[in-house]
C-alpha cells in the first residue's frame, strides 16, 4: 500500500495521457493533495487539474511527465493511469487504454499517424463505429451564443452542444422525456442510481465531481453531452431549484450546456449542424477548413481503401439520396415506393385506386399516381449521379393507406363523390387479424397485377427520360415478401412485358434488373429455386427477425427489457441482426441462391444495415452490399472497413 492522505507533500489522481473529451495533446487529469485516490473520483471534493501538480510537488510531475510519454511510446494508445505520491515520491498504480469520445478517438488516431506511433489501419480500428454519430451530433449556433448568458463554467466532460428542461431526479427526467421533452439532468453528483435519467436527458450537469467522476466516464460512454464540477450551481432537491449567478431556475426551465467548453448557459440555444454535416451535406467551406472535417475526411478515404462490402442508402426522396452520396453511399439498397403515395394529394388517388369497384377504375386512379412516382424516379436518378437505385414495389396492406375515422371517411366521401357507406365497407372489408402476415407484398400484385404495372412503367419511363438528359439510371426493380418461386415468376414476367411496350414506345433501351426481397423463412430456404428468376437478393432483416424469431417488432417492447436482462439474447434482434437464427437462415439464403446463380449481388436494406455488429456479420458471410439510413452511411462504412482490415491483420497471423 502507498498513502496520498499523509500530508501536503502527498497525494492522489487520475490522469490522461491526452485530453479525452476533445482529443488534444495534453495531460489531462485531475489530482487531491492530502488524499486517497477514492476521494478524487468519489465526486466528494472537486479536485484541481493535474498540471497544476507542478505548482505543489514539482518533482513527482515532471517525473509523471515523463512516464506519460513512456506509456505512450509503449502501448502505442492513449492511457488512463492513477497515481499517488507518498512523502514526494511517485508511485503508478494503474495503467489502461483510456476511453474516449468520438471526437477524441478521431484526433488521436489522426495525431498517432502523424507521430508515427500508429499505421493508418490501427487508425481506422481505433474509431469506434457505433460511436462514429457523436461526430455528426449538432453544436450551438455561434450566432446564438454570442447572445447567450454564460451563468457558471465546469469541466468539459462530454463534448457537444445540449438544452432542454431541467430535472434534478432521474425519475422526473425520465417521465418528461416520454413526453417529448428535451431534458437536462442536473444533479449534485451522479450515482449509478442515476443512470435512467442520464440515459434520458439531452446533457448532464453536475455541481461536484470531475473529469473521472461517475457522471463523466458515463456520459462519455454513452456519448452524451457532460459539464461536471460547475462550482456555481447550487442545487436544492427539496425545492426543486437551482441557484446559479444569483438567478433562480426551477424545474421545467431551460438550461443549456456546451460539454467541449464546459460552459453553461441561462435557458434555449439553437443547434447548428456538426462541421461534418455543414461540410458534406450543406457544402459550408468554413466547415470544410476545420480540423474535425478535414480528420473525417480522411478516415472515410482509408476506410474506401480497405473495404470490400459497399454501403448503399435507404432513400425515398432525391435530398435523402443527395445526403447518402454526400456521405459516401453508392447507390440506394432500399427505395420504399408507399411512401410516395403520402405526399400532397397522392393519398386522394391511392385511396380513389383502393376503392374502386372495376379494373377500369383502379386504372384511371394508378393514370393519376403514374406521373408522380415517374418524377420521384426521375429525381432519384439525377441524384445517384449514376450510382444504382434498388426500388421495392408497393409493400404495405392497402388498410393502411384508408381513413380510419368517421370524419376523415366523411371527408373522403365528399372528396371523392361517393357514399361515405362504401368507404367505411372497404375498410371493414379489409380489415385483417394479423396484417404482417396478410395481403401486403407480392400479393397485392398478383391480385391487383395493374398496381405492378404501373409501378413498373413508372421507374422504366423515368429510367429512359434519364439516358435521354444524359444521366445513367440503373434500375433494380424488388418484388417483397416472396416465398414462392411462382410468385417471383409472375410479377417479374409482367415487368418485362411493360419493360418491352415502354422501350417500343419511346425507342430507347435502358438496363434494368428484377430480384427479390429474402423476408419470409421459406424464401430463405426455397433460395435456389427462387435465384432461378431473381437476379439479386436483399435481405428485408426486419420482416425476417418477425418471422424467424415469431415476435413482433411492435409489440415486442414489454418483454424486450427483461429478455434481454435474462440474458435470452445479449442485444435487441430488432436492433442488431441475430446471427444464430435469423443468421443461420441469411447463410442458407446465400449458399442456395449462389449455386443456382453464381456471384448473384447480395444485400442488405433492413434497419440493421446501419448497426456495427451487423454490418460486420454481413462482411463475414460474404454479403455484396449493406444499405442503412442516409445518417449512418459513415457508422457502416466505418464498420465494414474495420471488418475487412480486421480480416487481413488476422490472416498474417
Amino acid at each position: 500500500m502507498v498513502f496520498g492522505n499523509t500530508g501536503e507533500n502527498s497525494g492522489s489522481g487520475v490522469a490522461f495521457t491526452r485530453n479525452p473529451a476533445n482529443g488534444a495533446n495534453e495531460f489531462y487529469g485531475e489530482f487531491l493533495i492530502n488524499a486517497q485516490g477514492e476521494d478524487v473520483v468519489a465526486g466528494v471534493r472537486t479536485p484541481e487539474p493535474v498540471i497544476e501538480l507542478k505548482k505543489h510537488l514539482p518533482q513527482a510531475y515532471a517525473e509523471l511527465l515523463k512516464v506519460r510519454a513512456t506509456l505512450e511510446k509503449h502501448f502505442k494508445d492513449v492511457q488512463d493511469v492513477e497515481f499517488t505520491i507518498q512523502e514526494g515520491k511517485l508511485f503508478m498504480l494503474q495503467t489502461r487504454n483510456g476511453k474516449r469520445t468520438a471526437a477524441a478517438a478521431l484526433k488521436f488516431s489522426m495525431d498517432m499517424v502523424k507521430e508515427k506511433l500508429i499505421d493508418w489501419q490501427t487508425a481506422v480500428l481505433r474509431n469506434p463505429a457505433d460511436q462514429l454519430e457523436q461526430l455528426l451530433a449538432p453544436i450551438f449556433d455561434a450566432s446564438e451564443v454570442k447572445k447567450a448568458a454564460v451563468i457558471a463554467t465546469g469541466l468539459p466532460a462530454g463534448p457537444g452542444a445540449a438544452t432542454g428542461r431541467v430535472y434534478f431526479n432521474a425519475d422526473r427526467a425520465v417521465q418528461a422525456a416520454e413526453k417529448g421533452d428535451k431534458v437536462l439532468l442536473v444533479r449534485v453528483e451522479t450515482s449509478p442510481e442515476d443512470l435512467r435519467g442520464m440515459i434520458a436527458a439531452e446533457g448532464i450537469l453536475t455541481a461536484r465531481g470531475g473529469v473521472s467522476s461517475h457522471a463523466a466516464l458515463v456520459a462519455r460512454q454513452m456519448g452524451k453531452v457532460c459539464v461536471c464540477g460547475a462550482s456555481g450551481v447550487n442545487i436544492n432537491y427539496d425545492a426543486k431549484t437551482a441557484n446559479i449567478a444569483g438567478q433562480t431556475f426551477k424545474e421545467g426551465d431551460y438550461l443549456s450546456i456546451d460539454g467541449t467548453s464546459g460552459t453553461v448557459y441561462a435557458g434555449q440555444i439553437k443547434t447548428a449542424p456538426s462541421e461534418i454535416i455543414a461540410g458534406l451535406v450543406n457544402g459550408d467551406e468554413t466547415a470544410k477548413a476545420t480540423e474535425k472535417f478535414k480528420s473525417y475526411t480522411q478516415l472515410m478515404k482509408w476506410c474506401a481503401q480497405a473495404t470490400k462490402l459497399s454501403v448503399r442508402t435507404n432513400a425515398d426522396t432525391p435530398e435523402q439520396t443527395r445526403i447518402a452520396v454526400a456521405f459516401g453511399a453508392v447507390g440506394i439498397g432500399l427505395t420504399r415506393t408507399e411512401h410516395m403515395f403520402f405526399e400532397g394529394d397522392r393519398i386522394d388517388a391511392m385511396r380513389e385506386m383502393i376503392l374502386a369497384d372495376t379494373l377500369a377504375g383502379r386504372e384511371a386512379a394508378l393514370a393519376k399516381l403514374l406521373p408522380y412516382q415517374r418524377g420521384d424516379f426521375l429525381g432519384i436518378f439525377k441524384a445517384l449521379k449514376g450510382f444504382p437505385a434498388t426500388i421495392r414495389f408497393l409493400d404495405p396492406p392497402l388498410h393502411e393507406f384508408l381513413p380510419h375515422t368517421k370524419e376523415q371517411q366523411a371527408d373522403l366521401a365528399k372528396k371523392l363523390g361517393i357514399d361515405v357507406a362504401k368507404i367505411e365497407h372497404r375498410v371493414h372489408e379489409l380489415h385483417e387479424f394479423n396484417p404482417m402476415l396478410g395481403f401486403r407484398g407480392c400479393r397485392l400484385g398478383i391480385k391487383y397485377p395493374e398496381i405492378t404495372a404501373m409501378q413498373a412503367r413508372a421507374v422504366l419511363e423515368a429510367a429512359v427520360q434519364a439516358k435521354k438528359e444524359g444521366i445513367k439510371a440503373r434500375p433494380e426493380i424488388m418484388i417483397p415478401l416472396v416465398g414462392f418461386k411462382k410468385e417471383l415468376d409472375l410479377q417479374v414476367a409482367l415487368v418485362h412485358e411493360v419493360a418491352a411496350k415502354v422501350f417500343a414506345e419511346t425507342k430507347t433501351k435502358v438496363d434494368y434488373s428484377v430480384g427479390t426481397m429474402i423476408e419470409v423463412p421459406r424464401g430463405a430456404l426455397t433460395a435456389d429455386e427462387i435465384a432461378q428468376t431473381a437476379e439479386f437478393f436483399s435481405f428485408g432483416t426486419n420482416d425476417l427477425t418477425q418471422t424467424c424469431l415469431g415476435m413482433s417488432r411492435d409489440d415486442s417492447g414489454s418483454f424486450l427489457a427483461p429478455y434481454q436482462e435474462a440474458e435470452v439474447f445479449k442485444k435487441n434482434p430488432f436492433a442488431s441482426v441475430d446471427q444464430t437464427g435469423v443468421g443461420q437462415l441469411m447463410k442458407i439464403a446465400i449458399e442456395k441462391g449462389s449455386k443456382t446463380r453464381p456471384g448473384i449481388k447480395l444485400g442488405i436494406c433492413g434497419e440493421h444495415g446501419g448497426d456495427p455488429d451487423s454490418v460486420k456479420f454481413c462482411h463475414k458471410i460474404g454479403l455484396t452490399y449493406v444499405s442503412c439510413s442516409p445518417y449512418r452511411v459513415p457508422v457502416a462504412r466505418l464498420a465494414a472497413a474495420q471488418a475487412a482490415i480486421g480480416d487481413a491483420k488476422a490472416a498474417k497471423k
